[in-house]
């Protein structure tokens, strides 16, 4: 399954890999882990880095988060992500769900649509 790994490292811990080796500590993730892509860019003020990666088992989390932990102080988010063909296969899955849940929200939104926005929050 792939995800969208974000890893953002402190300035500090950045500053620091960049004196030392020119991050080479970087270097050494990627190719190690072998990201389907990767992108850097500052987030938030922090150094942060857009991995795409393949995970077939939940156990390999702790292995590619570690190596960004331990050499840069960074935060991991995971983000299961898809392609457009994931996206199509799961087409019956989604329309079964709208089939069976997209009038709830709808009819919902219908009825507060017909009340004044005052007496929506009184109705409410």
């Amino acid at each position: 399954m792939r995800f969208l790994l974000r890893v953002s490292f402190p300035v500090e811990a950045g500053n620091s890999s960049a004196r030392k080796d020119g991050f080479a500590a970087i270097q050494a993730i990627l190719q190690n882990q072998k990201p389907e892509a990767a992108y850097f860019l500052t987030q938030d003020g922090k150094r942060t880095g857009l991995l795409i990666l393949n995970v077939k088992d939940a156990a390999q989390i702790a292995e590619l988060a570690e190596p960004w932990f331990l050499a840069l102080s960074a935060e991991a988010y995971w983000s299961p992500i898809m392609v457009p063909s994931d996206l199509q296969k799961a087409a019956p899955a989604i329309a079964e769900a709208v089939k069976s849940y997209g009038q709830c929200l709808s009819s919902q939104e219908s009825d507060r649509s017909s009340t004044p926005p005052l007496l929506q929050t009184t109705l409410s």
